[in-house]
């Protein structure tokens, strides 16, 4: 029986502090995506639901796929829609990336809605991917899927900062995130991340991830000087690489030019 490795040293990497290559799937439909990935040294994948026209059925099929190869994919759900969070649990995602939360309260909806009674609320089920699809019984799958469960809370605004502490103090809650492109918006600053305020919320979140024994995420910023100055104040070893559109544009564009360059005489 499989003992669902993928999450739990994915878990485990980043707190040795070892780096870890996550893509962020949005564009692909085909588990073609899933092979690059782990072709190219990733880790894992991010399935993004909030900002794709995807189905969940082919998030399903991405995250089966992923599971088959090593590689740990996480889906971000559209926001507030935790009817959404079993059903790609069952379809073989290892975890769930929650948008834009605000406080406690949807925190804890989310931690619930991703494990079993008593712990939470994730509605029963026998068979999934991760286990090879073989019927079992709850005394035996509602643990080991409540374990290989990763659920990264993605706060976006100052008031989700504000909260970041007692967001990090809950049961079932893995990983905190700063969503750096939204949170700016919010500041009325979009795309400055060098503003001082950035820099205090991800203190803000390291602090509270540090005392909880969490793990805390910096999504949105590419500029790899400006990373490695926030780096040292907790951030962890995930490093997002791209998406896939954004990979494909640039691939695009850099043929393009070298189609369009003058050959050398």
């Amino acid at each position: 029986m499989s003992q669902l490795p993928h999450s739990r040293r994915f878990l485990e990497r980043l707190h040795a502090g070892e780096p870890t290559l996550m893509l962020t799937v949005r564009t692909s439909r085909t588990m073609d995506v899933v092979h690059i990935a782990r072709s190219t040294g990733h880790h894992g994948i991010m399935v993004d639901l909030e900002h794709s026209t995807m189905s969940t059925d082919v998030a399903a099929q991405l995250c089966a796929a992923a599971d088959s190869l090593g590689v740990t994919a996480l889906v971000r759900v559209p926001e507030r829609e935790y009817g959404m969070i079993g059903r790609v649990l069952d379809g073989g995602a290892h975890g769930i990336i929650a948008p834009r939360i605000e406080t406690v309260e949807q925190a804890r909806d989310v931690a619930r809605a991703c494990r079993f009674a008593p712990r939470g609320q994730r509605s029963q089920t026998n068979m999934v991917p991760q286990l090879g699809l073989r019927p079992m019984p709850a005394r035996e799958l509602n643990p080991a899927l409540d374990d290989a469960t990763i659920v990264q809370i993605l706060l976006e605004t100052p008031a989700g900062i504000a909260n970041a502490e007692a967001i990090a103090a809950l049961d079932g809650v893995d990983m905190l995130a700063l969503g750096a492109n939204d949170f700016t918006a919010e500041l009325g600053v979009p795309g400055q991340y060098d503003d001082p305020r950035v820099r205090e919320a991800v203190r803000t979140l390291a602090d509270a991830c540090r005392k909880h024994g969490k793990l805390m995420v910096l999504g949105g910023i590419g500029d790899r000087a400006l990373l490695d100055s926030l780096v040292p104040l907790g951030v962890c070893a995930l490093r997002i690489t791209g998406t896939d559109t954004a990979l494909l544009f640039e691939g695009a564009r850099a043929h393009a030019e070298r189609a369009l360059a003058p050959h050398d005489r």
